[in-house]
């Protein structure tokens, strides 16, 4: 079953931000637009390289009104001593969720079971809490955090302007799609 359309699930979990431990739930994550970036592990290869391009595209993230949140099975104390020990990840502002129980992971459909780790699973929600977005990704194929800018800027678009569809490419300011009869076959 996919997920999109359908709201975050509950969820109680302490991440590392800035400095401190601070609480995240389902309910905290609306009233804007947020992103969920699951990786497999801290101290890892592939993982820091993804953390810090998230890092990179942040600040216009936030711009455009988007929180973003990563997540791995390892606890947020663990996320705090990767941030000290890390030139990398020493860089993150962003709130690193610790989810040692696996709910959030298997809230979101990536936990792998056998193994206890989350797959590479990045997801846009919006501020009512549902999901608009799911890509997930191998364990050895890393992601591109700058197609999240146009993803989310496309999102919002369609949310603004009901009876509206962007085509593929998108890129604001270009032109959209109003699906009707007279476009069957037409595009």
């Amino acid at each position: 079953m996919s997920l999109i359309g359908t709201e975050v699930k509950p969820f109680n979990a302490k991440a590392f931000k800035d400095g401190e431990f601070i609480d995240v739930t389902n309910e905290s994550i609306k009233g804007k637009w947020s992103v969920f970036c699951f990786y497999p592990a801290d101290f890892t290869f592939v993982c820091p390289t993804e953390l810090e391009d998230l890092q990179n595209e942040y600040a216009t993230l936030k711009e455009l009104g988007a929180e973003v949140y990563s997540v791995s099975t390892d606890t947020h104390f663990t996320h705090k001593g990767w941030h000290d020990s890390s030139e990398t990840i020493g860089k993150i502002t962003y709130a690193m969720i610790g989810d040692p129980s696996q709910t959030i992971s298997r809230n979101f459909d990536v936990l792998d079971e056998e193994s206890g780790l989350a797959d590479r699973g990045t997801f846009i929600i919006d501020p009512d809490g549902v999901i608009q977005t799911v890509e997930i990704n191998a364990g050895g194929i890393g992601r591109d955090a700058s197609i999240l800018v146009n993803k989310i800027k496309a999102a919002q678009y369609v949310r603004n302007n009901p009876g509206e569809v962007c085509p593929a490419k998108w890129q604001e300011g270009g032109e959209t799609l109003k699906p009707s009869l007279d476009l069957v076959g037409k595009i």
